[in-house]
């Protein structure tokens, strides 16, 4: 006969293994490892343009070769061109995020484009006391109203609206960041408890759902968003608040339970990278559009080749190298432009006169140079498509047209000066002074001081080396340099001037 007591206590000790049992497992799942993560943080300062786009493109291919699972964006701008981040905001979307977990890291502030780029990753981190905002565009001497603004911002506000609904943000303060006239609301789900955002013309009607009485206004019809990070956070735009770069990993190790191994990669831009997109700045390009005419200008008003033709050729090289690494320009345009460049030469040096060759060359060479305007593949014609490819453009022709005046400008101070400054005009050749009789000093080779050889029109001469169509020929004692008239001439042919206009000597041939 089993006894009441014993049964009780087998009973007992069966319920307390099973409680045993049962706290013995629970912590089995938290107090698992975390699994190891790679990350890599890629610096984003300054103003975004292609040559970032570039840099952010090399680095990232960088970083996911070594295997990382965050890339951390470190965002730091006041924004630059819509365009440039048009193309990273849709790199982080499609090309990075499949591979790898996307983070704006927004270090200081990421306003105008920089909130365009920010919101293309999964998560949004800030540092305190930084902002995020203000995409509304601008346009270079242009002012944008009515339907050129809409146009433009119905753009923008779609490629916000894609970053918000693939990484969770709200919709209606993403687009309140472009347009001024939207009117946003917080209102609470009476269901969820949760806060949500709508525009003054998308309010929910049902007072059962939505607690309607206690909305607040976050943007108003006269505002732009551009919150601080306490407010991207309580609005749900930042996933965190954090003191450092430091804290951005510790805020995604506890999140998303990994453990970062191994020294976290910071790559920053090259010095060659921060060159290319110096040189791609209007500023800059102006500049170097600007010298090579000049060089080009000089050289053909001296005798030779010398140093002016070139710098023309550096300027001229440099423009479209850089053009090249960012992209604007494609094959097609650079063969077209050394196309034209051979053309016109083949006009100055073989043909004589001035006809189709050098109509084609000019043709040529405008039309690569305007196709480095526009980013497009070679297969495209090189035209914008959008009111941001038009932007871009006459922003590229600004840049050219001030180039171009600037040379206009440097040109005629230097033909008027130049030869009066002791230091400037050994570096060019002393111009013919007229004298009586119909006789002419001419220089074309010695510097000021030497001995300048007198010729006049009219006289006779031999052609020492072959004209093509410009050489030397000999008259009397004299050597001067010459330009042949509508022909080639071979050495001994005999010539005689027929113009002389500043310190270029016009012949032609005569028979012996």
């Amino acid at each position: 006969m089993k006894s009441p007591l014993r049964e009780f206590g087998v009973f007992l000790l069966c319920v307390l293994v099973f409680l045993g049992g049962s706290a013995a497992a629970e912590p089995n799942e938290p107090t698992a490892d975390p699994r190891p993560a790679k990350a890599a943080v890629i610096v984003c300062e300054d103003m975004i343009d292609d040559g970032l786009y570039e840099s952010i493109k090399r680095r990232s291919k960088f970083a996911l070769a070594a295997d990382v699972d965050y890339l951390i964006y470190e965002i730091n701008t006041l924004g630059g061109l819509v365009s440039a981040a048009y193309d990273i905001s849709e790199y982080f979307l499609h090309d990075v995020g499949p591979k790898a977990r996307t983070v704006a890291y927004i270090s200081m502030k990421a306003v105008s484009a920089g909130a365009l780029i920010s919101v293309g990753c999964e998560d949004i981190i800030m540092k305190e006391r930084t902002r995020i905002g203000d995409c509304a565009p601008m346009a270079m001497g242009i002012k944008l109203e009515d339907v050129e603004r809409e146009k433009i911002e119905a753009d923008i506000r779609t490629v916000f609206v894609n970053s918000a609904q693939a990484n969770g943000y709200p919709e209606a303060l993403l687009r309140a960041m472009v347009t001024q006239q939207i009117e946003v609301y917080r209102v609470k789900n009476l269901k969820t408890g949760e806060d949500e955002f709508f525009e003054s013309t998308d309010m929910p009607r049902d007072a059962n759902e939505y607690d309607l009485a206690d909305k607040k206004v976050i943007v108003t019809k006269e505002q732009l968003l551009n919150i601080t990070a306490s407010e991207a956070l309580e609005y749900g735009i930042a996933r965190a608040v954090v003191e450092n770069r430091a804290g951005v990993l510790e805020f995604l190790a506890k999140r998303d339970g990994v453990t970062f191994v191994g020294e976290t990669m910071v790559l920053k831009t090259s010095w060659s990278e921060e060159m290319v997109r110096w040189l791609n700045s209007p500023a800059v390009m102006a500049v170097l559009v600007m010298l090579a005419m000049l060089g080009v200008y000089i050289e053909l008003n001296t005798p030779g080749v010398g140093l002016p033709g070139l710098v023309a050729v550096i300027c001229v090289v440099t423009i479209i190298g850089s053009k090249y690494l960012v992209d604007m320009a494609n094959w097609l345009e650079v063969l077209l432009f050394a196309v034209g460049v051979l053309l016109l030469l083949v006009e100055v040096f073989v043909l004589p006169g001035f006809g189709i060759a050098g109509v084609s060359g000019i043709f040529c060479i405008l039309a690569g140079l305007f196709g480095m305007l526009v980013k497009n593949s070679p297969g495209e014609v090189p035209w914008p498509h959008s009111q941001l490819d038009f932007d871009l453009f006459f922003d590229g022709v600004i840049g050219l047209a001030a180039g171009f005046v600037g040379f206009v400008v440097v040109a005629s101070l230097l033909a008027k000066y130049m030869p009066k400054i002791p230091f400037l005009r050994s570096l060019i050749l002393v111009p013919t002074v007229a004298r009586q009789g119909g006789a002419m000093r001419v220089s074309m080779t010695s510097l000021p001081g030497s001995e300048s050889v007198s010729v006049k029109v009219g006289e006779a001469g031999e052609v020492v080396s072959p004209l093509r169509p410009t050489g030397k020929a000999k008259f009397g004692d004299a050597m001067v340099d010459v330009v042949a008239e509508a022909e080639f001439l071979d050495k001994g042919a005999k010539v005689v001037i027929i113009e002389i206009h500043g310190n270029r000597v016009v012949v032609r041939a005569v028979d012996n």
